[in-house]
């Protein structure tokens, strides 16, 4: 359950009420109506208004950008992995997989032997077939 006067992001509109997506917001009041299918009232500065949401409507902030710095470092990851032509690094990446106690940050600066761009896109088009 959020808390009064937490910062929140609008993520999705579920009953379609032309809810600001994207922009933040504050949590001003719970809705404790049993009749009302809506569970908060958000306060949206940039609108000028107040809102009823649903909770599937709304994430708080710290978790909404906690995600958008995972998809940036994982974006990066991929990058360097391309560049450098390290296929573990790439596969550990795109599956989503850590080996023991070793990080990927780790794993990217002990690439083993090098092989040439044409090979590493060769080698990741044959395994895409299969």
């Amino acid at each position: 359950m959020l808390h009064l006067g937490e910062k929140i992001v609008i993520v999705a509109d579920v009953f379609e009420q032309n809810l600001p997506v994207g922009e933040y917001g504050y949590l001003i009041a719970y809705d404790r109506n049993p009749d009302n299918a809506f569970d908060y009232i958000v306060r949206i500065p940039q609108a000028n208004r107040n809102f009823f949401v649903t909770e599937k409507d709304i994430e708080p902030e710290e978790s909404v950008l906690r995600f958008e710095a995972d998809q940036v470092e994982r974006a990066a990851l991929i990058d360097y992995a391309l560049a450098t032509h390290n296929e573990k690094l790439f596969y550990q990446v795109m599956n989503g997989e850590e080996e023991g106690g070793e990080t990927l940050e780790a794993d990217a600066e002990a690439s083993a032997e090098p092989m040439t761009q044409a090979e590493f896109i060769k080698r990741i088009n044959l395994r895409a077939w299969i």
